[in-house]
């Protein structure tokens, strides 16, 4: 079937819920929409358009994206009878500047400058839905397939004219879209056993028939931060996170490619599901402290709010020309007040109560002077695990002093501890956590600021089986 724009109007409860839902969808439709300078020219601006990215099946082979999204839910059908779906995506138009010259004819510029703005070419993002509604009854078996909702967006050029504060057209905008096709395909399959239980598949699948080209040419044929919204009024779908036990079997056998389908909507609601390529928690929302979308959501919105500010004018003025939401930011953080920025310093989430004060220090820690927190010492705590002065590794007693081969596992480690891979260490010393369980503190060889890190006490940590000892004249594994 053909997608029809009034598809999805929801009755009743479900609207405030599905625009809730909405505002986070947003957010993760614009991540990373525009970055921080928010200026075309930053680095950064050249290589977006990261997550959710559906390309042309021919264009699967460049870059390592991938053309389908395939998400799988469970569902208790209870006394819904019907399934609303909502795809949401940003289409690539593709933006070039044209200054009128004074022949009456339009050539292209690498960017035309006015008194509030500089224009230059850029990428736009142009949300597009598409949506479903059917009877589910209608979405197993043999029949599924009649619900298939397939959709086709011909190619098209826009042209918007330039003008002054006079009303006098300086150029052009020329926005070119490229066709994109797409389907989405939603099954249902009711389980076997004692629950009256459903698994509801909703793949979203590109097929749109465009070249093999590399990421730059697939981009304008692409869905962007492709998700999906799916409600049936009066179900109850079943966190994939924390299912009922009784359903954790079921939960594991289920796949969900290239997305992950949380509950959605205020807490509570169970009729409602955000399937995003951006994995949340259930029930996700705003921070009530946000201004507003700074699109940038890799930093905090504090940081983000105080670089923005500092920009030199000559760079607002860029950013202000690059994307019309990039200029609402620059708006947005010029007029915002001093109570909304402090309030971006920091929230308390939740409190509790303290009801025993706590007691004096335990004998023998030799604390500082004056108040707060004081830093803990496990060679000065009497209660601390007694850790020994080596380590046995290898048949080697590794200890204070001891050069070791940094060899940290792609399991079990910090994402950063990956790049001191094969790196050269000393062990400072053998110490042990409040869990009993040993780790060797250690310092790089070739790290500048040894001698700080020594002096302050800060030191990487790894445990026995992320090191190997060196001995005296080996060459390095």
């Amino acid at each position: 079937m053909a997608a029809d724009p009034d598809l999805l109007s929801s009755p009743g409860t479900l609207d405030d819920a599905l625009d809730q839902a909405r505002t986070v969808a947003d957010a993760v439709l614009f991540e990373g929409y525009v970055l921080y300078p928010y200026r075309a020219s930053s680095a950064k601006n050249r290589m977006r358009w990261q997550f959710g990215v559906l390309v042309p099946p021919a264009c699967t082979a460049e870059g390592g994206e991938y053309a389908e999204q395939c998400t799988d839910i469970l569902l208790e059908p209870r006394t819904a009878d019907r399934l609303h779906a909502e795809l949401r995506f940003l289409h690539v138009r593709r933006r070039t500047v044209e200054r009128l010259d004074p022949d009456g004819t339009y050539t292209e510029v690498p960017e035309l400058e006015l008194p509030d703005r500089v224009l230059v070419p850029w990428d736009e993002g142009h949300e597009e839905r598409i949506r479903l509604h059917a009877p589910l009854a209608e979405l197993t078996g043999a029949q599924a397939h009649t619900r298939t909702v397939t959709f086709d967006l011909p190619p098209a050029v826009e042209h918007e004219p330039v003008r002054d504060a006079e009303g006098r057209t300086l150029g052009r905008l020329v926005r070119r879209r490229a066709r994109l096709a797409g389907e989405i395909r939603p099954y249902v399959e009711q389980l076997l056993g004692p629950y009256r239980v459903s698994r509801l598949s909703a793949t979203v699948h590109n097929t749109t028939d465009a070249p093999a080209g590399d990421r730059t040419t697939a981009l304008p044929h692409s869905m962007i931060g492709a998700h999906l919204l799916l409600a049936a009024e009066g179900a109850r779908f079943l966190s994939m996170t924390d299912p009922p036990e009784w359903a954790r079997p079921a939960v594991a056998e289920l796949r969900n490619d290239h997305t992950w389908p949380v509950l959605a909507g205020p807490a509570g609601r169970e009729d409602l599901v955000l399937s995003s390529p951006i994995i949340l928690e259930d029930h996700p929302a705003l921070a009530d402290e946000s201004p507003g979308p700074l699109y940038d959501a890799t930093e905090i919105d504090e940081i983000l709010s105080l670089r923005t500010a500092a920009l030199t004018e000559r760079e607002k003025r860029e950013a202000r020309g690059t994307d019309d939401r990039a200029a609402e930011v620059i708006d947005l953080v010029d007029s915002m007040p001093d109570a909304v920025r402090e309030r971006l310093h920091g929230a308390i989430r939740g409190l509790r109560e303290v009801t025993d004060p706590p007691g004096p220090p335990a004998a023998g820690l030799n604390l500082p002077e004056g108040t707060g927190h004081p830093w803990w010492d496990p060679q000065q705590d009497p209660e601390a695990a007694d850790a020994p002065t080596t380590i046995p590794i290898d048949g080697e007693a590794v200890g204070q002093g001891s050069r070791v081969l940094l060899t940290p596992g792609a399991r079990r480690t910090d994402a950063q501890d990956t790049f001191l891979r094969g790196c050269r260490a000393t062990v400072e010393a053998v110490v042990a956590d409040l869990d009993g369980e040993l780790h060797l503190a250690v310092v790089l060889d070739d790290d500048p600021g040894t001698d700080i890190r020594r002096q302050q006490g800060r030191f990487l940590y790894f445990k026995p089986d992320e090191v190997a000892p060196l001995r005296e004249g080996e060459e390095e594994p």
